[in-house]
């Protein structure tokens, strides 16, 4: 394990937030999961190539990602062992040898120079302190023309779950999902990333605006409580005192409602699909 500079993400990814996670990752691919395929498209992952997957959480992801490389390899990246734990277990439960996992910080973690022919992240790259160290870290990691396919969360006005959890606001404090803020939606205006992965040392940058259905349960009950271990519905029940958890949860089900359809609770999913290749 590397040190990590990122320490107050290290203590919420190894604390409650890792856990549950890490408890419920088969609900969190789903909700994520349609994104995966523009992620990889862009990526353009072929046989033999070295693959790093930032922020890989439980694994999804690295696991695609072994499977397209075959005789490559991969890394999958994280900062939660929790999450960490459950990603080993899954891709040795699919024969995966080729694919493994290490628990660090991608501001400070010692990467192999030259060491990857892409990196790749879904949602794995919102979080860190010092953006600029991180993508150079990750650039240094890459062989010069190497490149990087990354997704971020787009404008929060634009992302369903945000409105829902905005609607809650009337039974207690919302968190604050500023754009630019270190955070879900840091890299919500594509020029933050343009400027950053520049001063970093790529070029050759994209931004692409990418939208996919996000699945948050069978209906409005069973998602609700599946949101209600989520960072921002228990900050709100901590801020509002615990007798309060009862009454966010109706109020979450009764925002929710509207969005049950007959496959799901589906909330619109706005992203920004982010390229860039290392220069030299």
């Amino acid at each position: 394990m590397s040190a990590t500079a990122n320490t107050e993400q290290d203590r919420a990814w190894n604390g409650d937030e890792g856990r549950y996670w890490a408890e419920h990752d088969d609900r969190w691919n789903a909700v994520n999961g349609g994104f995966n395929e523009p992620l990889l498209r862009a990526a353009a992952i072929g046989p033999g190539d070295r693959v790093l997957d930032v922020g890989c959480g439980a694994g999804q992801t690295s696991r695609l990602a072994a499977r397209r490389s075959g005789t490559g390899r991969v890394l999958g990246l994280d900062l939660s062992e929790p999450e960490l734990e459950r990603a080993r277990e899954r891709a040795a439960l699919e024969g995966l040898a080729a694919l493994r996992f290490e628990r660090g910080d991608a501001q400070v973690h010692p990467l192999p120079t030259a060491g990857f022919d892409v990196a790749m992240s879904r949602f794995g790259i919102m979080f860190f302190a010092d953006p600029v160290a991180a993508f150079g870290n990750i650039g240094r990691a890459l062989r010069p023309g190497g490149r990087i396919a990354l997704l971020a969360l787009a404008d929060p006005d634009r992302v369903g779950w945000v409105q829902v959890f905005s609607a809650l606001r009337a039974v207690g404090p919302v968190p604050d999902f500023s754009v630019g803020a270190p955070g879900m939606f840091s890299l919500a205006d594509p020029e933050t990333f343009r400027r950053t992965v520049a001063d970093a040392g790529f070029e050759q940058v994209g931004t692409t605006l990418v939208e996919a259905p996000m699945d948050f349960g069978k209906d409005a009950e069973d998602a609700a409580g599946f949101l209600m271990g989520s960072g921002p519905l228990r900050y709100l029940v901590e801020q509002a005192g615990e007798d309060s958890a009862a009454g966010v949860r109706a109020a979450l089900t009764d925002a929710l409602r509207p969005h049950q359809q007959p496959d799901g609770v589906l909330l619109d999913g706005v992203a920004w699909l982010l390229t860039a290749v290392r220069a030299g």
